[in-house]
Order: structure tokens, then sequence, then C-alpha cells
């Protein structure tokens, strides 16, 4: 018998898990929490209960007959939610509160890595304004400013100069611009090279990796303009060949889940690893406890097998099968209301878009519905991914697409993917 999953989040990573889940014959009903009306065309419930408040949502579990529930965004993980599901006896798929420091608190991830001998940027961890300055006009610049805590993929800096980098310090510590977390400061060595994500599902020190993908965080063309959540992503990546996947998976990941059981804290979830390729091997920029965004949207596609029987398989202590399609690219592009990543404009008009044989759109910050229109809520409204034979057709025809649409008030990178297409 199919099982009925709940998803938490409300985001294009949640759509696209949602509808993954869907495709396969191991679940029958998707629920998502709180989800978006750009997720009801596809057959995808919403549940109007915020993940902040177990005891409601563990009622409302139980209420509907929900068999297991998969946690998509950093919040709710790392504020506990997989431990208050387990407690409950509800299966949860994602990391405990302990495991997931590994994003949470960016000082714990890398003390666990210089504890361990994982290849990473030299860095230091400082507490007040100060002792940090000082140690940035002793140390020189570039160097990367990292709030310790989650700051929604905005919260790094990279100071090519000393006044960038006391202009960082002062927005953490003075303006107080991630709130607490920014009470606590990661101050790193610059790596110099490629960036590349690699997804993994673990449990304990068993671990299956997904395709490389990479995502592009600047706003704008050409690398420029603030940091945000991502605006776009493709995979695989042909820049990059299958060896630097396994140097990664014995280098890093292997020995990452090995050291978070030895030191009580098992992984079961998804452990990303942010990495930069340097000319010394692939070294990790950052950990996070969950599917990357917008990486997911261009990955979980690529699965052949059955994401609900492999996830239930692997919670329940089995051996999960996760097959993927290599013979096609996947590249979305983030639709972003004017303003993002600073003070997005809301109300704006957000194009519904059917799916087609080798394109979709996933939503994220949209309100209204699908029969009288969506508008954004939020600065990421959707992202729309295209297939192709090749990383230049999957290119092709999402800005072709995207191109022949009117949206006032959004706008959207044009050269995502272009690692790979100089390649």
């Amino acid at each position: 018998m199919a099982d009925k999953v709940l998803v938490i989040g409300s985001g294009a990573r949640e759509h696209v898990i949602a509808t993954t889940l869907l495709a396969g014959p191991g679940v029958d009903r998707v629920w998502c929490a709180p989800g978006n009306p750009g997720m009801e065309p596809d057959g995808i419930s919403l549940l109007q209960e915020d993940s902040s408040q177990p005891e409601k949502l563990i009622a409302a579990i139980r209420e509907l007959g929900i068999d297991w529930v998969f946690v998509g965004p950093e919040a709710p993980l790392t504020a506990g939610l997989v431990d208050e599901l387990q407690a409950a006896g509800i299966p949860a798929f994602g990391p405990t509160k302990a495991a997931a420091r590994i994003e949470g608190s960016k000082g714990f991830a890398k003390d666990l890595m210089r504890r361990h001998g994982i290849p990473t940027a030299d860095y230091a961890v400082f507490h007040d304004l100060e002792t940090a300055k000082a140690y940035v006009r002793s140390h020189g610049a570039p160097v990367v400013i990292k709030a310790d805590g989650l700051a929604a993929g905005k919260g790094v800096t990279v100071a090519a100069d000393l006044d960038q980098a006391m202009q960082a310090l002062d927005a953490i510590f003075i303006d107080h611009k991630f709130g607490q977390a920014g009470a606590q400061v990661v101050i790193e060595d610059q790596l110099v090279g490629q960036e590349c994500s690699l997804m993994c599902f673990v449990r304990g020190e068993r671990f299956w990796p997904m395709p490389l993908s990479q995502d592009h965080k600047p706003a704008y063309d050409g690398d420029r303009g603030p940091n945000t959540g991502g605006m776009g992503a493709y995979s695989p990546l042909p820049q990059f060949g299958p060896e630097l996947t396994q140097k990664a998976l014995d280098a890093i990941v292997a020995p990452t889940v090995r050291a978070l059981a030895q030191e009580g804290s098992p992984f079961t979830g998804v452990l990303y690893t942010g990495l930069m390729v340097t000319d010394q091997g692939p070294q990790v920029i950052e950990f996070n406890a969950r599917l990357g965004d917008p990486e997911t949207e261009v990955v979980l596609p690529a699965l052949t097998s059955d994401l609900g029987t492999a996830i239930r398989t692997l919670m329940e202590g089995g051996e999960p099968q996760f097959t993927w399609d290599s013979s096609h690219s996947r590249l979305g592009v983030v639709l972003a209301a004017q303003g993002y990543p600073g003070s997005p404009k809301t109300g704006v008009p957000v194009p519904l878009i059917a799916p087609e044989s080798d394109l979709r759109a996933y939503y994220a910050g949209v309100s209204g519905s699908a029969s009288t229109g969506l508008t954004s809520s939020s600065g990421r409204t959707a992202l729309v991914v295209a297939q192709g034979d090749d990383l230049a057709q999957a290119a092709r025809r999402v800005y072709d697409r995207l191109d022949g649409l009117s949206m006032p008030g959004l706008f959207y990178r044009h050269d995502i993917g272009h690692h790979g297409l100089e390649a």
C-alpha cells in the first residue's frame, strides 16, 4: 500500500520533492506544510500548520493518517523538529537537532573539519567586533566573513579589501543584520577555484551520492551584485568528471559522516557539501543539513527510481536504490521579484507555466491561486527548469521560454550555466 507523506516547507525545493515523491508508486498522496498555491495544480495538498508548533503539527499528521514526514528547510531541522516527530512515534527524514548543527553553526562545522582533517580553508572564530577587526587588520584581505548561524544563504561576504571586511563586520555586530545568527562570526581565508554542490542521501556512515550541480549566488549577470539564496542552477557539470566526485566522497563526505557518528550525532537525511575545486583538490566551503535550493530542482528530476520507496527503505535501515538519468542535462532559472535580495516587491504577477515535456516550473514565494492568478509574496517566486540532450540545449529551451514572457516586476539572470557552457 502506497504511503501518505507530509513535506515540511513552502519553496520550490519542497515543490520538486513533492512532485518526485508523487511520480513513483511508493507514495500516493503528498501534503506540504505550509506549501504555496503554485503547488496545487500538481495534486499537492496544502496543510496550514506551522512547523514551529510541533504539537499542532503532530495532531494534524495523526488525523490525516500520514505515514512519514520529509523535512525540507534548515530552520525546522536546526530547531529539532525531527527529534519532536520521532519522540511522537512519527518517522521523519532529516537530521536530528544535534546532527543539524553542521549547518546551524559554521563554527561547529569548521571545528569538526579541523579535528578530523577534512580539507577546508583556514579560519578563526570571533564573538566581538574589536577582536574580529584586529584579526582582519593583522591577517589582511581578501577574507571571507560568515555569520555563524542561519542567514538564508545571505550571511557571507567575500571581502576583497580591508574596507569591505570592516563594513561586513559592522553590519553583523553593530547593525545586527543577521540577528542572532551573527552573534558569532567565522573569518576564513578565501579559497580560489570553481564552486559546485555535492548532495548525498545519508544514514549513519552510509551515503548515496547525487549528481553534481552548480548554483549561482550573485543576483545579476556576470556574477555581480549581492549574494542571494541562489538565482539558478544546472546539472550535471560537463567541466568536472567522475574522479572529482570520488575525491570529494573519499576525502570529505566519508570522514564527515563518520566523524558525526563517532562524536555522538549520527546523521540521517541529506548532507549538502558546498565545494570549491582548487588546485589542491576539492575543499569544503560549507555544509548544509538538507537539500540545496535551487540545486534540488535540477537534480531530483534526474532520479529514475522511486524516491518514496528509497527514503522509507533508508529510514528503516535497508538498502535503498537510487538510479539517475545520465543522458540529459537540466538547467533552472529563478524568477525573482524586483528588490531581491533586499526588499522584494510583493503583489507582482507571477506567470503560471504549465508543464511541458521538457520544461516546467516549481513555485516558491507566491500567494493567490492557480485559478485567479499568482503574485509574489517574497523574493524568489519560481524556478523554471528545462531538460536537454546537453547543457546548451537545456539553456536554449529555458531562455527561449522566459524571454517570450512579459514579466514586469520580476527579473532573472541570463547566464545561468556559463561555467558549464564554457567547458
